[in-house]
């Protein structure tokens, strides 16, 4: 039975390759050669013409947020927009939250 496949990120050249996840070693992309990064199978990569998805993408991705499935369906909520990456991240720096945690926020807790 052939493995599963799961996605893998370049920001630099802003594409998405599906490949079988055959351990934890490095891929490279194949058109710069920068190590990929393993973002898990319930990702869906912005169009590569949409430089705000890319730029939510990339902090998400810094913050150690990852798009893996769970048991019961996809990876949970994950913000879309700048704004509401701003918001969490606003968040986060007033009440001492780890980023990674304030961006996987449903709904932020009223003042």
């Amino acid at each position: 039975m052939p493995h599963a496949k799961t996605s893998y990120v370049c920001l630099p050249c802003r594409a998405s390759y599906k490949q079988p996840y055959l351990g934890d070693h490095e891929r490279l992309c194949p058109r710069c050669a920068e190590p990929l990064i393993h973002v898990g199978s319930a990702f869906a990569a912005p169009r590569r013409r949409d430089e705000a998805g890319w730029r939510v993408l990339t902090v998400l991705l810094h913050s150690g947020v990852r798009f893996h499935k769970s048991c019961c369906g996809g990876p949970g909520y994950r913000p879309r927009t700048l704004s509401e990456v701003k918001e969490r991240m606003a968040y986060a720096r007033t009440s001492g939250e780890p980023f990674a945690k304030a961006l996987l926020r449903w709904e932020l807790p009223s003042k």
